[in-house]
């Protein structure tokens, strides 16, 4: 019975997909995996044959197998290795070569026999890349296959770089890079101008010869890709989907890439539910949206022709389950972020008392307050609630190099206008010159560009924090330590950055907290800077009685918004007041018109704030609530004591 009810909750889904609850431990089962396939094969006194990836995706795995070596004696002399893929052209010693990767991550930790590694050749020639890729298959073949492959996965749904288009049967062969590929690589290469256009890679059909095929996907940001490449038709489209004519192929995920899946996303198409409180909501707003119906207008006959007889039946009348949420969701509606003072507050998603709260609002970098919450932002100054803003990072590394040059090329027209000495300043600025003028794409900043880019943007924090009303004593620049590194890859988190957060979460004693909550990209800034506020609460929660009543809101960046069903305080935002907003992002000069890391949005981050709040506002609308012209949404975060 058991197995048939698992048949039946994965019926949408064409290949094995395994689901674990965090990357780290999906990783580990993978890393024992390919231990015990090596350590069978040392025991049969034969070579593993082993097909590798590269990205961020893998990283734990090879850790584990690092330590497995270290730690647990397992020996690499009997394995030998072929890389999916290499950047073309690249020299093997660049910081964003696949050799340097595996190198860091995996080779020079292990006592793999180097004559035993295969990575594709970026040096070579145009004309000898073919008879290079004939040579790499063949070495393959020789070897009688690869016994495992391991898969990362694009959002493109490429594997290796066999991006839209590859055939199913292609081989190893030089490849042109589509284009969000070449913007999801741009951070580790300083632009993506600088992202080579081109790729050498194993072929799909290379890839479908291996006897084990394991692909791996972590975050929610793959999530729509894997159900595409899960459940969607087999297309060139998204080569992914080729995986499904394979008979030896399993997807590992963790719970975010997997969210999207039938099973997991809408659960009642396939299984019966525990219908729990959040169910019930997800599930009657998606009923309202697939049906383009206002919620009051949801038929008994609706809910039975779309999976949803058993919640009908369990807790009908359909039109009491209707009125429940569309009330849940009117709660929501609040013009009183900090709390209404003297209402009854039973209904409301913030407390009535104290009237007047001191507020401190994280922002991850300089500007994802007024981006993200800037109109919020003005409504809690304008209700007199006693606000802080506190930047955790300095956001250095997203300045371009002329804005620096320029800001200092100021100073020096400046002082000597005012006829002080500046021959140290313009010095400086010399050296500076030079350093841009040679820089290579990704190379670090002399600290004191760090610095100079790291002033313009608190500069402009400075002027949009004003623009919302705050006096400069209310405004604090944190400079987390992890931050600091200079590159796009950041420090780990120290104590330190969670003691400087618990120092002035102390000083103002807050009964409110925003922090942004985008927990998409694991590696992200966002994410890290919400688990030191975490991190610095949960600590003081632990002796301080004043923590213990602070309500910690969370909101979301100018990418994604929340679900709807998710949304426990919508704050509407006038015409006028999304105005405000607007100019306050617009104090932010460096991050307009073209910002350095703008991901794979050609709109500014106005336009995304803008366009983001009018659709929340649309959401509510089209579920039969009442019509705003925007609507910031926040979701707060529940601690367990």
């Amino acid at each position: 019975m058991a197995r048939l009810n698992l048949l039946e909750e994965t019926r949408f889904e064409k290949l094995p997909v395994s689901v674990f609850e965090n990357p780290k431990i999906a990783s580990v089962n993978v890393a024992h995996r390919i231990a015990n396939l090596i350590k069978t094969k040392q025991a049969n006194n034969a070579p593993a044959v082993l097909g590798l990836a590269t990205g961020v995706t893998p990283i734990a795995v090879y850790a584990e197998l690092v330590r497995l070596h270290k730690e647990e004696g397992l020996s690499f002399k009997n394995v030998i290795t072929f890389n999916l893929d290499e950047y073309y052209p690249m020299q093997p010693t660049a910081a964003q070569s696949y050799v340097t990767f595996m190198n860091e991550n995996l080779f020079d930790h292990i006592d793999i026999e180097k004559h035993n590694v295969h990575i594709p050749d970026g040096t070579l020639a145009l004309e000898d890349i073919p008879a290079f890729c004939l040579d790499y298959e063949k070495k393959i073949g020789d070897l009688g296959g690869l016994d495992i492959q391991i898969l990362g996965i694009g959002r493109t749904g490429h594997i290796g770089f066999n991006e839209p288009g590859s055939a199913p049967n292609s081989g190893t062969r030089l490849v042109t890079l589509d284009d969000l590929t070449r913007r999801d690589a741009a951070r580790d290469f300083g632009g993506k101008s600088f992202v080579p256009t081109k790729a050498i890679t194993m072929g799909i059909g290379t890839i479908f010869r291996a006897r084990e095929i394991i692909l791996m996907a972590w975050s929610r940001k793959k999530a729509s890709i894997i159900k595409k490449a899960v459940e969607g038709e087999i297309s060139g489209d998204v080569p992914a989907t080729y995986l499904q004519l394979s008979e030896n192929v399993e997807f590992i995920l963790d719970a975010p890439a997997a969210s999207e899946l039938t099973r997991f996303n809408t659960p009642w198409l396939v299984k019966d539910c525990v219908w729990t409180e959040v169910l019930i909501r997800k599930a009657v707003i998606w009923l309202a949206n697939t049906l383009k119906k206002p919620i009051l207008k949801l038929t008994e006959d609706d809910y039975n022709n779309n999976g949803m007889a058993q919640l009908a039946t369990e807790r009908g009348p359909v039109y009491n389950i209707n009125i429940h949420i569309f009330n849940k969701l009117q709660h929501t509606i609040t013009g009183w972020p900090g709390g209404k003072p003297n209402a009854d507050d039973s209904q409301r998603p913030e407390r009535a008392e104290p009237a007047k709260k001191r507020v401190i609002i994280f922002s991850p970098h300089p500007d994802d307050d007024v981006i993200s919450m800037g109109g919020t932002f003005i409504r809690l100054v304008d209700q007199k609630h006693d606000v802080h803003v506190a930047y955790q990072t300095s956001g250095n590394t997203a300045v371009w190099d002329d804005d620096a040059l320029r800001f200092v090329e100021f100073n020096v027209d400046f002082t000597e206008k005012m006829g002080m000495d500046n021959s140290e300043l313009k010095s400086l600025y010399q050296n500076m010159r030079t350093f841009i003028d040679n820089k290579k794409p990704n190379q670090i900043d002399t600290p004191e560009i760090q610095t100079v880019k790291g002033l313009i943007r608190k500069g402009e924090a400075i002027a949009g924090a004003r623009y919302c009303g705050l006096e400069d004593d209310h405004i604090h620049f944190q400079a987390l330590p992890f931050y600091e590194s200079g590159k796009s890859q950041k420090n780990p988190v120290t104590d330190k950055d969670i003691e400087l957060t618990m120092e002035l979460l102390q000083k103002v004693k807050p009964q409110q907290v925003y922090a942004a909550g985008d927990f998409e990209d694991p590696h992200g800034t966002h994410i890290v800077c919400f688990n030191i506020i975490l991190a610095a609460l949960k600590r003081l929660r632990l002796t301080e009685e004043w923590a213990k009543d602070c309500w910690l809101w969370m909101y979301r960046g100018a990418w994604h918004e929340f679900e709807t069903y998710e949304i426990e305080m919508a704050v509407p935002i006038s015409p006028q007041e999304l105005e405000r907003k607007k100019y306050a992002i617009f104090k932010h000069q460096s991050q307009k018109d073209r910002a350095v890391f703008p991901g794979d949005d050609a709109r500014e981050f106005w336009q995304r704030a803008e366009d983001r709040n009018r659709d929340t506002a649309k959401a509510y609308d089209e579920l039969g609530l009442a019509e705003y012209e925007a609507m910031e949404a926040f979701v707060r975060w529940k601690f367990e004591d």
